[in-house]
């Protein structure tokens, strides 16, 4: 399927809308102050990454081009050939445990940046939030793990060092509130999982890998989070797992939430904040597929008269960069 809904105790409602106003303020700032955040010499893996900066991939991938030649026309994505950079802005922030080795890719583990409008509620508000959401994936990760007949901690261990990062994103829609207008292009993402808090404005669209559907996402209000697969699980299960492929876009639904937050919270921003946290594999471990998972995967790719793909052995951090080179993040 290529993504779930969990359900989980440790997270609330009430940590989420205190992420979000905190965010929707944020990306408020003028774009002169939100600069100062930025560090693109990092690969803009820490701070702001600002609007029309990152491109989606699949614009420039010929095999991600292909998934969407296949889908029926009435089920693909935004046209993204006739898209530029995502308007979108970003804020990463890191979540990470500093490992007790010499990382062979400092500038993936660089310290965070805090906002200076914000140093007083900034790291509590965000770190509160991320680690709900962090405890979380990790829990799926080892539940994935025994799911494949493998130890539960296999995954969970190999990201312990990982460069994991909440990443809330924001779209301005004042600006970018018309009905079609990309947010974010289809693409799929580079880390291993990820997991989504509820926003307040719809636009999340996803692709199952068993249908073939666009399916517009309804998190359900209360303890729930939304995860998808990454291509670092894609690359470590030989393809048994795919990376799960979604667009953020402006539909009817996200313009009815727009009238109605007019009208109900007239002094508020209006920012759309998804509030997502990318978990990644540790950035020096070597990523490489497990032989039974690939055998398992090239079996059914054989029966479904599906090519092979191949997945070369190389570090986490190199396969992180080469993913952030093809976004335009990396040069």
């Amino acid at each position: 399927y290529g993504a779930l809904v969990v359900k989980d105790s440790r997270v609330t409602e009430e940590d989420n809308g205190n992420f979000l106003d905190v965010l929707e303020d944020y990306f408020a700032l003028p774009a002169e102050e939100l600069k100062k955040d930025e560090r693109p010499e990092y690969g803009y893996q820490v701070g702001v990454t600002l609007e029309n900066t990152e491109k989606p991939k699949c614009k420039s991938d010929d095999v991600c081009l292909k998934i969407i030649e296949k889908l029926e026309a009435s089920e693909r994505p935004l046209d993204i050939l006739a898209h530029g950079a995502d308007p979108k802005c970003r804020f990463f922030w890191k979540m990470t445990e500093t490992p007790p080795y010499k990382t062979a890719f400092p500038s993936l583990n660089m310290p965070n940046v805090v906002p200076e409008h914000f140093k007083d509620v900034w790291a509590p508000t965000l770190n509160k939030w991320g680690l709900s959401m962090k405890n979380a994936v990790e829990g799926v990760a080892e539940m994935t793990a025994v799911g494949l007949g493998l130890e539960q901690g296999a995954f969970k261990d190999a990201g312990r060092y990982g460069p994991h990062l909440l990443a809330p994103t924001a779209s301005d829609l004042v600006k970018y509130g018309e009905k079609d207008t990309i947010l974010a292009g289809f693409h799929s993402d580079l880390n291993f999982l990820t997991i989504h808090g509820r926003s307040r404005y719809p636009g999340l669209h996803i692709w199952a890998r068993n249908t073939g559907k666009r399916i517009p996402v309804s998190i359900p209000p209360g303890r729930n989070l939304l995860v998808q697969a990454g291509k670092q699980l894609e690359h470590i299960t030989g393809g048994l797992i795919k990376a799960g492929l979604h667009e953020v876009v402006v539909n009817e639904k996200t313009i009815g939430v727009i009238e109605q937050r007019r009208t109900e919270y007239p002094e508020r921003p209006l920012i759309r904040i998804s509030s997502t946290f990318f978990w990644h594999l540790s950035s020096d471990f070597d990523l490489e597929p497990i032989r039974d998972l690939k055998a398992r995967a090239d079996t059914l790719k054989e029966a479904n008269g599906e090519e092979k793909d191949d997945y070369p052995t190389l570090k986490v951090g190199e396969q992180v960069q080469n993913e952030l080179r093809f976004i335009a993040l990396m040069a």
